[in-house]
């Protein structure tokens, strides 16, 4: 726990030394590194300005990096992760996640997430402000074959998620612009593949809204739907979440996480906790 603070706080301050033009705000690299919010991602790709181009055309653009931090007391896990996303030709965003969940009297969970997003449709295309953004992604993953083998779970340590979002920045629906996203999710994730994978798929959905505040203040929910296999059954997830962007470069949130009560029911949750996060987009 102590270990984990120490390297949130030290990368917090190392964020907040640099001062570069950039493009704070979501996409947040998420808990898997993906251009997204905590749990899901955006059809919006996480890209700052463009590092190198040929002439007009933009080739890779500078990278974002997030830390993320979630106490679940219940269960007693420590849960850290650390990603960076970068977009090529402003079309395609790859990704990597490095997560570490530390579990009291249970092994401890590295995991590892590599991803890519392809931005099909911009958002107002063919001149129409109804238009979303659409993007169709896949992360690949990998967790600790040795914890699955210590809790004696028959499942494998890789897996891949496929996903398609759509997500619109509605300007004139409330008083403040209001970001909407949606999408579909193609997994054999157990405890979003923390605990293993499954032979077999199950798609569910997932959505996000934020209010975008004046001064600089985000305001959020979250939905993850659970997959249900005959053996394992994941419990739907929510948080409800505040970001504050003091500069263009920074962004911090914090956020109230329910990932369904810890030894209840028949679905696997990991009880309620808090989530904190630190964003640096160059």
């Amino acid at each position: 726990m102590k270990k984990t603070l120490l390297i949130f706080a030290a990368l917090l301050l190392t964020v907040v030394l640099f001062d570069r033009i950039a493009f704070a705000g979501p996409p947040f690299n998420n808990l898997e590194g993906v251009g997204g919010v905590a749990f899901n991602p955006l059809a919006y790709l996480a890209e700052g300005d463009s590092d190198l181009k040929i002439g007009d055309q933009p080739i890779i653009g500078k990278p974002r990096f997030g830390a993320w931090y979630v106490n679940l007391p219940d269960a007693k896990i420590d849960w850290t992760s650390f990603g960076v996303a970068d977009t090529l030709f402003k079309r395609l965003e790859v990704s990597y996640g490095y997560e570490t969940v530390s579990w009291v009297d249970h092994p401890t969970f590295h995991k590892n997430n590599i991803g890519a997003k392809f931005l099909v449709l911009e958002e107002n295309s063919f001149g129409s402000k109804l238009v979303p953004a659409f993007s169709i992604g896949t992360i690949y993953k990998t967790t600790s074959a040795k914890g699955i083998s210590k809790l004696g779970f028959p499942l494998r340590s890789t897996g891949q998620d496929w996903y398609a979002v759509a997500t619109k920045t509605i300007p004139q629906l409330l008083p403040v612009p209001v970001i909407i996203s949606g999408g579909a999710l193609s997994s054999q994730e157990y405890v979003t593949g923390v605990l293993g994978f499954h032979n077999k798929r199950k798609i569910t959905g997932f959505a996000n809204i934020d209010l975008v505040l004046p001064h600089g203040f985000v305001v959020g929910y979250e939905f993850k739907q659970g997959e249900q296999f005959s053996s394992y059954k994941n419990n739907n997830y929510w948080d409800a979440h505040i970001a504050w962007i003091p500069n263009k470069n920074l962004t911090l949130i914090a956020a109230y996480t329910a990932t369904g009560g810890y030894g209840k029911g028949t679905r696997t949750g990991l009880g309620d906790g808090v989530v904190l996060s630190a964003q640096y987009a160059f």
